[in-house]
């Protein structure tokens, strides 16, 4: 459960997010909104690339704005890219060796990406290097390193962006499985309404840094002040 209760961030005398109170408790929740509404900036607090004036966050009840994004890590929090973080010159199984390097234990390691890899259906592709990933590939290398230990809340930021139909479809369904496999809540940023519309049982939604609407997808993605600011209907 992620609880964030006031959170203002100010960069110069813009204020991307605006004195936020929210609580998600859904295993997969969906976070939207249109461009410029502080969706990016509120995974940056959480990972702790942005500092808030003010506020607090609660990750499972532990207070996360004092621990550095290091020890973010440490304590479950995982983030997926826009851009996807993969090293051309390791293989897939060594991309995701890299990332429980720092969060497993020495005896555990190799059966965690083990673990991580069946999840994300790399397995045949464990010795390929990333430089010859498809896009398809590459984002479900970016969900597998996500896996990795034990994580606790992962961010995952337009992971179908640029994906067909059929690979949306795929991740989707590997997405809507982590929480049983691993216990952790799982955040969707994607523009995809659709794609939101189907993984997550619940959204929230920001406009210009302040909430708009959070509950039940279908109910948020019903609602007026949804339809005007984000959809663009009414």
């Amino acid at each position: 459960m992620i609880e964030i209760s006031n959170i203002t961030v100010r960069f110069g005398g813009i204020k991307p997010i605006d004195q936020l109170t929210a609580t998600l408790t859904a295993p997969v929740a969906g976070l939207i909104g249109p461009n410029g509404a502080g969706k990016t900036t509120l995974l940056n607090v959480l990972s702790g690339f942005v500092k808030p004036m003010e506020g607090s966050i609660l990750l499972a009840g532990v207070p996360l704005l004092s621990l550095s994004p290091l020890r973010r890590v440490e304590a479950g929090l995982r983030r997926s890219f826009q851009t996807e973080q993969v090293v051309e010159d390791l293989t897939v199984h060594d991309n995701l060796s890299a990332i429980a390097d720092h969060v497993v234990p020495a005896g555990e390691r190799a059966r965690a990406v083990e673990a991580a890899l069946s999840h994300v259906r790399l397995t045949d592709v464990a010795d390929l290097l990333g430089g010859r990933l498809n896009l398809f590939q590459r984002r479900l290398v970016e969900l597998g390193k996500c896996l990795v230990g034990q994580p606790k809340l992962i961010l995952l930021d337009e992971p179908a962006a640029g994906l067909t139909d059929e690979e949306g479809a795929i991740l989707r369904d590997l997405v809507l499985g982590i929480p049983a496999v691993t216990g952790a809540q799982v955040l969707v940023i994607d523009h995809d309404v659709e794609l939101i519309r189907a993984m997550c049982s619940e959204t929230m939604v920001l406009d210009y840094g302040k909430l708009l609407a959070l509950g039940p997808t279908a109910e948020v993605l019903a609602n007026d002040n949804v339809r005007r600011a984000y959809l663009g209907e009414l």
